[in-house]
């Protein structure tokens, strides 16, 4: 497999210089949590939540984090949760400026993303972001159809989300939308009309991917007891094969599993992710990556409970971590797959091979041949890729160059 290192003619990253890193920070809390999400999110009423004490526990794990980095540039910020517009924008802007200071150096066009959901955004909320320096927003928006959302268990309606994106786009410069397939009863064209919907109002970025039912969550114990029925796996095909064309009508491409953009809109922070590369993870729950030489990195992440992680603000870094791991050049291999082969870009061989030390073919070398001569993954420019006629058999694929 010595072409997949031949045809990777990429210039090799310097690594005396500063590593490219983004910050994820984690909101844990919520109004109430869908039944159908599994992430270490808490539905708590607004007023117990510590907005103060919370931001104050993330500047601490900041200051403890970033003395044992050494040089970073900073490639993106992203506020996720549970629901970040909850936040007291005065204490999430708060953050984001420690988090800026902790890091001099900047990527060019520094882009920094906070996700809201329609009902905790409006005008002021908008504003007071747009002054702290978020220059993007993520829109829960998931539906424009008023019985979908109730089955989905969201506070807000359809003329609710659509009134967020219009007040997302008057006062941030870019907004992006997520919405969800794969429900009961819901036809293609219904998926393909709330695309034209949420479109006509001028996003140019949209997060659109399948309802999973996780095991611990409200929709698996509903589904364990036969009170769920699930869409069918040919259902999900035509959803898919649907929104991708209702996207590709309107200018969007397909640039990662559930992901589409107008050119040049794509999500950085995402991208760096997929990219396989470093990430600090700031909150509870939070995970981080962070790279030393090739094959050497490590993950952490950090116990989930809010309030837990409050309390404990005064300890180091590492007290707040619920786990750590070691990563070996193999492990990393089989990440840089596992993320890259998401997107239509496919896996920089050179960089993978240089992030984990190891040719990429160590241990998979008859599995890749086979991926090749089947079609189901390409090398092209120094890039492997699967094509974009196989992602909805990516799993397997991906599973194959374990």
């Amino acid at each position: 497999m010595s072409a997949l290192s031949a045809t990777a003619n990429h210039a090799t990253r310097d690594d005396a210089s500063p590593r490219e890193t983004s910050v994820y920070v984690h909101f844990p809390y919520c109004a109430r949590k869908c039944p159908y999400c599994d992430f270490a999110t808490r539905g708590v009423p607004a007023h117990s939540i510590p907005h103060r004490e919370y931001a104050d526990a993330v500047l601490s794990e900041l200051r403890a984090r970033a003395e044992q980095l050494g040089p970073r540039t900073l490639r993106s910020v992203f506020f996720g949760g549970g629901t970040p517009s909850l936040w007291e924008t005065t204490e999430l802007a708060r953050v984001l400026r420690g988090i800026l200071s902790a890091f001099p150096e900047h990527c060019e066009g520094l882009e920094v993303t906070v996700e809201c959901n329609p009902n905790s955004f409006d005008d002021a909320k908008a504003a007071g972001l747009a002054e702290a320096g978020v220059n993007r927003v993520s829109l829960g928006v998931q539906s424009v159809d008023d019985a979908r959302l109730r089955f989905l268990g969201r506070l807000h309606d359809a003329e609710q989300a659509l009134a967020a994106v219009r007040t997302a786009a008057r006062h941030i410069p870019r907004v992006s939308a997520d919405l969800m397939f794969g429900m009961p009863d819901q036809e293609s064209g219904a998926l393909r009309a709330e695309v034209a919907r949420v479109l006509d109002l001028g996003v140019r970025h949209v997060s659109c991917y399948a309802l999973t039912i996780e095991p611990d969550t409200h929709f698996g114990a509903l589904h364990r007891e036969g009170k769920l029925r699930v869409a069918s796996e040919d259902h999900y095909a035509d959803m898919f094969a649907a929104a991708e064309q209702a996207f590709a009508g309107q200018g969007l491409l397909h640039y990662e599993v559930s992901n589409y953009a107008v050119p040049g809109e794509e999500s950085q922070h995402n991208l760096h992710y997929w990219r396989a590369g470093d990430y600090l993870g700031l909150g509870a729950a939070a995970v981080g990556c962070l790279s030393g030489g090739p094959g050497s990195a490590y993950r952490y992440r950090n116990q989930p409970d809010g309030h837990a992680y409050v309390q404990t603000f005064h300890d180091g870094a590492e007290a707040r971590e619920a786990e750590r791991e070691a990563l070996d050049g193999q492990t990393l291999l089989r990440e840089a797959l596992m993320l890259g082969l998401r997107t239509a870009e496919g896996v920089d061989v050179a960089h993978a091979e240089q992030r984990a030390g190891l040719p990429l073919e160590t241990g998979r070398g008859p599995a890749l041949r086979t991926a090749l001569a089947r079609g189901q993954v390409v090398l092209d420019g120094g890039r492997l890729r699967v094509p974009h006629e196989q992602w909805l058999a990516l799993d397997g694929i991906v599973a194959s160059l374990f």
